[in-house]
């Protein structure tokens, strides 16, 4: 188990709601302020940064699993009701060998990444820069309310 989280009955109600708190309710408000300023006036894109934990199942991180994929459905929403002005995207990513990844147990990541990512490898930080550039762009003009995985292809799996 995760020393996040050592099981799941043990997910504290502050640690629960901090989780939501940080990747469902902040990129909400966030999005809902700014997103219909944005659709009174010029317009705009927001793209919101989800997780393949939103669509793939882990009994280690459930309550940010769940941020996500609710992260997620509100990208739709807001996609719908800020259109034609706003454009609302999301970039779903996988594991990403940042400074975060440097507290993983590296042997242990690669062992699991080769059966759990189908390109059997972390991404680097400069492979998900371009998918973010595109969505902001204007060759991104009818794109909205699109999940883009960035993930290796984790989510298959």
């Amino acid at each position: 188990m995760s020393p996040l989280y050592p099981s799941l009955d043990q997910v504290s109600e502050k640690l629960f709601d901090k989780v939501i708190g940080v990747n469902l309710k902040g990129p909400f408000r966030l999005s809902a302020n700014i997103g219909s300023r944005m659709a009174e006036g010029q317009g705009g894109c927001i793209i919101n940064v989800s997780s393949v934990a939103a669509v793939k199942a882990s009994p280690t991180s459930e309550p940010y699993g769940a941020a996500k994929a609710g992260l997620n459905a509100i990208t739709r929403s807001f996609a719908a009701a800020y259109g034609p002005k706003v454009r609302v995207n999301c970039i779903m990513a996988g594991p990403f060998l940042t400074d975060i990844s440097k507290a993983w147990d590296m042997e242990a990541f690669e062992e699991r990444a080769n059966t759990t990512i189908p390109l059997q490898r972390g991404g680097q930080p400069e492979e998900v820069v371009g998918a973010a550039l595109y969505l902001a762009s204007t060759g991104a003009g009818f794109t909205t309310g699109a999940i883009l995985a960035i993930d290796g292809g984790s989510h298959l799996l």
